[in-house]
């Protein structure tokens, strides 16, 4: 099918910088943050100005090349800052992936940087791609009319463009579906509310958003007709970790027997990890919880526990969608005729 592209991007290359979508600013205002340093790439990361598995691994490609730049030559120096790229973010596997990837280049083309930098436009070029694919694998999950549930932010904002789990939802709109978009608010940095109902705004998909709590009674009394969310790491076995609350999410559907999907390019699965019990979970700063905007909701110092993903078991879930077709149990069995067939 063809897709009608939005008119923003979350991340582009000009001029010598990775200009990123300023996400920490949205729905606010558009804007825009330069980075021209390894050490600006690792900043943008972690303070999520650029988030998302997908998109974080765009970013991180880019950030390889501008730490070869920085090493005039000195592979031990080059090897130290991919090492600390990689420390940015611990739990979306794509960040790793991306950097070894690109390091990979640059040591076997003699640190040379056209090439490295030519990868990490590839790794952009491959994103895009994967998404129209998982977008079309999964129109087949949602039917005309379907009312359909979704938590964090899984759209363009989060990829290289276009995106995953909403990625699969806009089709399905643009497919004349007639569908209604229900987005969890998704707390505490609450991406739902400043960036899926952005996106589903632009895109002019009948929505609403919600607060997370009022997912389950929405599922109990049969007003949701699937879930479809994303994924920042998958494990070989079919668990999977993404933002805070889908584990909860996930057995909600179980119990009422709604379908409950990832949706999230091969890159993201990790293969090296046999299951969910394996995956480091981050945990953020407290004051995400205890503020909002800057403004305190909660008691100066009050103890917080802030994890910013859950891990998923696959039992809980009816499939997987990514660019190569819809992984379904057994997870262990089909993801390693999948490795094989991707020869990782």
């Amino acid at each position: 099918m063809m897709f009608t592209r939005e008119s923003f991007r979350a991340l582009e290359f000009r001029n010598g910088a990775l200009v990123l979508l300023d996400q920490r600013l949205l729905p606010s205002r558009l804007g825009y943050i330069e980075c021209r340093s390894v050490r600006d790439v690792f900043l943008a990361i972690q303070d999520m100005a650029v988030r998302g598995a997908p998109a974080i691994g765009g970013a991180a490609g880019y950030g390889v090349y501008f730490a070869l730049l920085e090493s005039a030559g000195d592979a031990a120096a080059f090897n130290r800052s991919c090492d600390y790229l990689i420390t940015s973010r611990p739990t979306a596997v794509n960040l790793k992936w991306a950097v070894e990837r690109v390091r990979k280049t640059a040591l076997n083309s003699a640190l040379d940087p056209q090439a490295v930098l030519e990868e990490a436009h590839s790794i952009v070029r491959e994103d895009l791609e994967m998404n129209y694919r998982i977008a079309e694998a999964g129109c087949e999950v949602i039917r005309p009319g379907a009312a359909v549930l979704t938590h964090c932010n899984t759209g363009a904002l989060a990829t290289c463009g276009w995106g995953t789990a909403l990625g699969v939802i806009k089709a399905a709109w643009q497919k004349g579906g007639n569908i209604f978009v229900y987005a969890d608010e998704t707390r505490p940095r609450l991406q739902g509310a400043r960036l899926t109902a952005w996106e589903l705004k632009e895109a002019g998909i009948p929505s609403k958003l919600i607060p997370d709590s009022a997912a389950a009674t929405l599922i109990r009394d049969g007003k949701i007709d699937c879930v479809i969310l994303g994924a920042d790491r998958i494990a070989a076995n079919g668990d999977f970790a993404n933002k805070i609350g889908t584990f909860a999410l996930s057995v909600i559907c179980r119990h009422y027997g709604v379908p409950f999907y990832t949706a999230a390019p091969t890159s993201t699965i990790d293969f090296d990890t046999p299951d969910g019990s394996g995956i480091m979970i981050e945990e953020r700063d407290a004051d995400e919880v205890r503020m909002i905007d800057g403004i305190r909701i909660a008691p100066e110092g009050f103890d917080v526990y802030n994890p910013s993903f859950d891990v998923t078991p696959h039992q809980n879930l009816t499939g997987i969608i990514t660019e190569c077709g819809i992984i379904r149990e057994p997870y262990d069995v089909n993801l390693a005729r999948l490795r094989t067939q991707l020869g990782r």
